[in-house]
């Protein structure tokens, strides 16, 4: 494997981070700035989500997240697949536990898990998600 390689999959998967990083920090400008293109497609229909520009969606997630006091992404296996030199096809494997709290303050745990699915292109500004596919595959408390 060539060092350019192993620097595109050190920058790819920070790329996933810094989408988790900014979901559970509630960085709404951050998933515009530092994650996805300005053309991005995110396709969350999935979990009865829209399929649209993040210009479009990011409120749609802002407004889904708001229901939880607190939550975060495990990220586990990513599985990159290199199509030329400035295009990636990308798998992650993702557990999110989220905690709701009732009005009388008992919390309740909720939690998904599935693969976010990028087509990750290499930018000016570095990698970056041209297209996210929210791929759900499991849910429990709900």
């Amino acid at each position: 494997m060539e060092l350019t390689e192993v620097a595109d999959r050190i920058e790819i998967t920070d790329v996933i981070t810094r989408y988790t990083r900014a979901v559970d920090t509630r960085n709404w400008e951050a998933l515009h700035r530092d994650v996805f293109t300005a053309d991005a497609v995110l396709d969350y229909s999935v979990v009865g989500g829209p399929v649209g520009p993040p210009s479009e969606v990011v409120g749609w997630i802002e407004k889904g997240m708001a229901g939880f006091d607190r939550y975060q992404h495990l990220i586990g296996q990513v599985s990159i697949t290199f199509e030329g030199a400035d295009r990636a096809e990308v798998t992650a494997y993702f557990t999110n536990p989220m905690v709701s709290r009732a009005p009388d303050g008992t919390e309740k745990l909720w939690e998904v898990g599935g693969y976010y699915h990028h087509t990750m292109v290499r930018t000016e500004q570095g990698w970056r998600s041209a297209r996210l596919v929210d791929d759900m595959v499991w849910t429990r408390g709900f």
